[in-house]
């Protein structure tokens, strides 16, 4: 048996975000007629990235569950995410 095809309704369950959903089916329904498959084509592939995404994502937590190194190399990006946020906050 073959892969399930995709569908609008598969790609919205597969973005995981109402608000995505909605996003994906505000421009697929206002897209105009020879724009349909390049918007369908693009969101299919976002949706098919999130769910790549999530399934590394309960790998990487098996590893922590079990209290074991996360595989790879990590970089700390937490200095440079606080620097952003508090560079933010001084321009409001």
């Amino acid at each position: 048996m073959g892969e399930i095809p995709w569908t609008i309704e598969r790609i919205c369950e597969a973005l995981g975000s109402p608000d995505l959903a909605q996003r994906f089916l505000g421009e697929i329904n206002r897209a105009p007629a020879h724009e349909i498959l390049s918007v369908f084509a693009r969101w299919e592939r976002i949706a098919k990235d999130t769910l790549l995404a999530v399934e590394r994502a309960h790998g990487l937590a098996q590893f922590d569950e079990r209290g074991e190194e996360l595989p790879g190399e990590w970089v700390d990006a937490t200095p440079r995410i606080l620097d952003g946020t508090r560079a933010a906050r001084g321009a409001a």
